[in-house]
């Protein structure tokens, strides 16, 4: 959960994209949007399936032996083999980096897939949404840099990053006019500040991990 207490480091990339990615339910879920769980329960399903036959395999074999179920086995294997693989393909394919499925009480859906580049500090939306009276889907992608709503300690701001969602889809923004109609302009000197810290202390991770490697493959040869 975003926390506008909570501090990350901004050298982290990971922490600075998880951190906005938990951000995008809570402020939906408050809008009064319904979200749906399907693609998690659908993961975990598979998870746990997988899970349960390596159990039943483990257990027949400590209790019966190898010899006596060996097929059982051999089908569990297989079994488990494309589980595992239609995991791998529904997290790879169907998820593809999504964060929030989830319907408006107008009946509008909405879906939202975030992601990031190496050692840049930039957040990339894409957001897809369908009112109920059209057949045909609207998709909205957007990049923001993360200091647009991310102080130089670390710190969430929920503003910002609140009235970027809402003016950049539709769908969001009937729901919440008033930060709708603000968005997120990021022109002035303070926002240019935070960003330029961010994208520095990105670039200067990056840097170190580099000049780490560099260093390590001159001691191997």
């Amino acid at each position: 959960m975003a926390d506008a207490n909570a501090k990350i480091t901004v050298h982290s990339l990971s922490d600075l994209k998880n951190t906005s990615d938990d951000a995008i339910p809570n402020y939906l879920n408050s809008l009064s949007f319904k979200q749906s769980h399907t693609l998690c329960d659908v993961r975990l399903a598979l998870g746990y399936s997988a899970f349960a036959i390596c159990a039943a395999c483990f257990c027949w074999d400590y209790k019966l032996g190898f010899d006596d179920t060996k097929y059982y086995s051999a089908a569990a294997v297989a079994l488990y083999t494309l589980l595992n693989g239609a995991l791998t393909l529904w997290v790879w394919l169907v998820e593809g980096g999504t964060v929030y499925v989830g319907t408006s009480k107008a009946g509008d859906k909405i879906a939202i897939s975030t992601s990031t580049k190496k050692h840049t500090p930039t957040y990339t939306l894409t957001i897809t949404s369908q009112s109920p009276t059209s057949a045909a889907a609207t998709t909205t992608t957007l990049s923001r840099p993360f200091a647009d709503w991310f102080d130089s300690a670390g710190h969430f701001v929920a503003l910002p990053f609140q009235q970027m969602l809402a003016g950049a889809a539709p769908v969001i923004g009937k729901a919440d006019p008033g930060r709708a109609a603000l968005g997120v302009k990021g022109k002035g000197a303070e926002a240019a500040a935070l960003r330029e810290t961010v994208e520095e202390a990105v670039m200067a991770s990056g840097s170190a991990v580099g000049g780490e490697g560099a260093r390590g493959g001159r001691k191997k040869a």
